[in-house]
């Protein structure tokens, strides 16, 4: 059998980014115990975990990496390994990610180099031509891919065999059948969390939602059923939306809290909530067994199975912050970007869940190709109507032009991205950089897109403060304390935290 080394590289951020979280590598940790499970060995590199409070200056210090530099990953790739798989799951890390590849294939010139994630699902031609040290790209879901490569690494011949993968033969880049989504979820294996640093995680509260505690990731479902245009789930991961059994969920949670003392899961699913039955179930199983622990569902969720009744059954069962996604306030832009919600609806759940004691966040985006600033002062107009009926924090992002994603193909056709730069890649980072924006709409100028950025921000917090005052003081209590209760909580303090520890590495310099 094989000896794979699985690398995550290190977090690639824009340098005045408000968001930013530090996660356990949860899709490595799939993979690796698919691995084991084949009976392959595995050594997985976490880039982030191994040193996850190090922030470094990189690209004339517009991005900050954060966690081991490349040669300090180099360095930790065991000598001997038969097959190095590199992740690379945003598309802003690439051109440092590119430089890691060529620095690993330096070190083990004989070993096969594959790397898999969204950027490459996305891009994978364009990836294989301008890293030529690179020989595989892994499609979409990762576990059934690398078993499959991982029983052929004594025959390389037979790797066109393998669906799922994108590879070159005699000159030329092809692409096998593409794999079909993975439908028995449940007999995946649980992540090989052995393999990771696990415990930097845990007691430095890093995660994906608010520091709740020490907080453990989860996946519950996996795919989304929409085809938002400005997303590249249907590309990754088509538009199948598979669920794991509640009561394996529920088994697998309760198994961290006894192993690793977990006080919080936060669920890093796609879209957690879009069958109602399934999340009354999970709850009603939680209050069954008596179990005490906090759960997020940090990532932009629907709101369609979130009735009042839901709500106040998700609190009973431990669940303290929950985000929705409405994207936009303008039905027209809705309908442009195919994002299929009911913006009454959504307001009655959000309504809700405050009532019922969750803390609620919401996402929306401004500066969709195309987007008029009528529609723009609309989307900030739904900011008012958030903020008044109480929705505890939101964020503004600016659109990017993600690759994978419908637009993103929109604006190449159109021969709005001409190129796939170095300074193209990293200005992907930039959504949540008013610093570093630029506007893809050509409606609206850079300047005045950061403007309404600004303007919505004021607006809604404001809004927000003026009817609920002690909700400031609270935040700023927080603050001091270091506590966390909501998302703004944890952006700012995670934002300040990295320009001390910036200036301090640029002042050492």
């Amino acid at each position: 059998m094989s000896h794979i080394t699985l690398v995550r590289p290190p977090a690639l951020i824009s340098r005045h980014s408000n968001t930013g979280p530090l996660t356990p590598p949860i899709g490595l940790a799939y993979i690796a115990a698919s691995l084991i499970e084949a009976g392959h060995s595995v050594t997985i590199v976490d880039g982030i975990g191994e040193d996850p409070l190090k922030i470094t200056p990189l690209f004339d210090d517009r991005m900050l990496a954060i966690g081991l530099l490349m040669h300090e990953i180099v360095e930790r790739v065991p000598q001997h390994t038969d097959l190095i798989g590199v992740s690379c799951m945003f598309s802003q890390e690439w051109p440092y990610i590119r430089k890691l590849i060529e620095l690993l294939k330096i070190k083990s010139p004989q070993v096969p180099l594959l790397a898999g994630g969204e950027h490459i699902t996305a891009m994978p031609d364009f990836v294989l031509e301008e890293c030529p040290d690179l020989e595989y790209c892994a499609l979409g879901e990762g576990e059934e891919t690398l078993v499959d490569i991982a029983k052929r690494l004594d025959d390389p011949t037979t790797m066109t065999e393998v669906e799922g993968l994108a590879l070159r033969r005699e000159g030329r880049i092809l692409r096998t059948p593409p794999r079909a989504r993975i439908t028995a979820i449940d007999d995946i294996p649980q992540p090989a969390w052995d393999l990771v640093p696990l415990e930097n995680y845990l007691s430095n509260g890093l995660g994906y939602g608010v520091d709740l505690g020490r907080s453990m990731p989860l996946i519950a479902t996996r795919g989304c059923p929409f085809r938002c245009t400005f997303c590249s789930n249907p590309s990754m991961w088509t538009t199948k939306w598979i669920a794991r059994k509640p009561e394996l969920v529920l088994d697998e949670i309760e198994e961290y809290i006894k192993k690793y003392q977990v006080d919080n899961i936060d669920f890093y699913d796609l879209t957690a909530i879009v069958r109602k039955d399934w999340i009354v179930e999970f709850c009603q199983l939680i209050k069954q067994r008596n179990l005490k622990f906090t759960w997020q569902l940090p990532s932009g969720t629907r709101s369609e199975a979130i009735d009042a009744e839901v709500s106040q059954l998700l609190y009973e069962a431990g669940c303290r912050n929950l985000s929705y996604a409405p994207e936009s306030g303008s039905m027209e832009t809705l309908k442009k970007i195919k994002k299929m919600v009911k913006l009454d609806r959504m307001l009655d759940s959000m309504k809700a869940a405050v009532k019922n004691g969750l803390n609620v966040k919401a996402h929306v985006i401004i500066g969709f190709p195309r987007e008029t600033r009528r529609q723009v002062w609309e989307t900030l107009g739904f900011l008012v109507k958030m903020a008044w009926i109480g929705v505890h924090d939101m964020s503004i992002t600016m659109f990017s032009p993600y690759p994978g994603s419908e637009l993103f193909q929109e604006l190449t056709e159109d021969k709005k991205i001409t190129e796939y730069s170095d300074d193209y890649f990293l200005g992907l980072a930039c959504y949540s950089d008013p610093t570093q924006t630029v506007s893809w709409c050509s409606n609206l100028s850079t300047k005045e897109l950061n403007l309404m950025w600004l303007l919505g921000t004021l607006i809604f917090y404001s809004t927000q403060y003026t009817l609920r005052p002690w909700r400031l003081i609270r935040m700023l209590f927080n603050l001091i304390s270091q506590r966390q209760e909501s998302r703004l909580d944890k952006s700012l303090q995670e934002y300040i935290r990295r320009v001390f520890v910036t200036r301090k590495s640029l002042a050492a310099k």
